[in-house]
């Protein structure tokens, strides 16, 4: 898959609500959406893809039997920017993103009569990885902002002795979460300006990228590289090798970290984003339901499972080598 080159403008309450939505009101299209449409399905970033996919699959085995309709929910993934202006537009009443509406997007709601509401669900990681061929895996955030303006493009730049030559930078999607929080949280609110840098469409094109291309980067959510055989999240896929990120202006082994739980739960690894359910559903219905159960017991051991970590803790520490 080639890269697209990169733009840079771009419990009871859960029970009552399935029950509600259960009793076949009709569209309210004289108020200007149609509620049906809307609540058959929530828009969210696609590097959440497997975790979501997991929390809709167990939602609706265990609630499924309590209502009418066997189809309870859809998923449709796409870059963070589109499920943000479908919640905007009324067409889902359900968006997962990585970050939280702007004052503007409020007022706007507001003013429409809506009450949105803004619930963390997680902490993700975000991955940086090079292909098994790059033994130079400990990095700065400074130099990683260096290679994101585009004043850092030979791996030399970086480690005088590498002889990678540029440096590939490959993100998700030109539009995706990742990139924006790059641009907010590492650049300041910059745009990225390198001509090495591109995207691909999905995360899982990134790893296929990186894999196949020496001099790669790719950036991506960490819950995408956890080694499923490992039921311990503490061993990424071994197609590629994941970098160790250091706060500190000088990168070494021991104080660089990896994207494990135990490391974005302590704050040791500083490339950490929270996961937003935001829901601007008219009345308490299954898209309500469904980001609420992503914050009960259940749901939250599913993004345990996935290697993040859940907004309510319930973490295991387990001792384990870092290097």
């Amino acid at each position: 898959m080639n890269r697209l080159s990169f733009d840079k403008h771009i419990g009871l309450a859960l029970l009552l609500g399935l029950f509600l939505a259960s009793c076949g009101n009709k569209p309210k299209t004289d108020l200007g959406y149609d509620y049906e449409a809307a609540a058959s399905f929530f828009a969210a970033d696609e590097s959440f893809h497997p975790i979501l996919d997991e929390e809709l699959e167990i939602y609706t085995k265990v609630f499924n039997r309590n209502i009418i309709h066997e189809d309870t929910l859809k998923a449709r993934y796409m870059n963070e920017h589109e499920a943000i202006d479908m919640l905007m537009k009324n067409e889902t009443w359900l968006a997962f993103t990585t970050r939280q509406l702007t004052e503007k997007e409020l007022q706007y709601l507001k003013a429409r009569t809506f009450a949105p509401r803004i619930m963390p669900i997680g902490y993700d990681g975000l991955a940086l990885m090079v292909n098994n061929a790059n033994t130079d895996t400990c990095i700065t955030v400074k130099d990683f902002a260096r290679i994101l303006r585009g004043e850092a493009t030979k791996w030399s730049d970086i480690y005088p002795n590498s002889k990678l030559g540029d440096i590939d930078v490959v993100f998700d999607n030109p539009q995706s979460s990742t990139v924006r929080w790059c641009q907010d949280s590492i650049l300041g609110g910059e745009p990225i300006n390198s001509s090495n840098i591109g995207a691909v469409l999905k995360s899982s094109e990134v790893v296929d990228y990186v894999e196949r291309t020496p001099n790669a980067i790719g950036i991506i959510g960490s819950n995408w590289l956890n080694d499923k055989r490992d039921t311990t999240n503490c061993t990424f896929r071994r197609d590629i090798r994941v970098m160790k990120v250091s706060r500190l202006d000088s990168a070494t082994v021991s104080n660089s970290w990896r994207p494990y739980q135990y490391y974005i739960y302590n704050g040791n690894y500083p490339l950490v984003r929270t996961v937003y359910a935001i829901i601007n559903e008219p009345r308490t219905g299954i898209p309500t339901g469904f980001a609420n159960f992503c914050r009960l017991p259940q749901g939250q051991t599913i993004i345990r499972r996935a290697g993040l970590v859940p907004y309510i803790k319930d973490v295991i520490v387990i001792n384990i080598n870092n290097n």
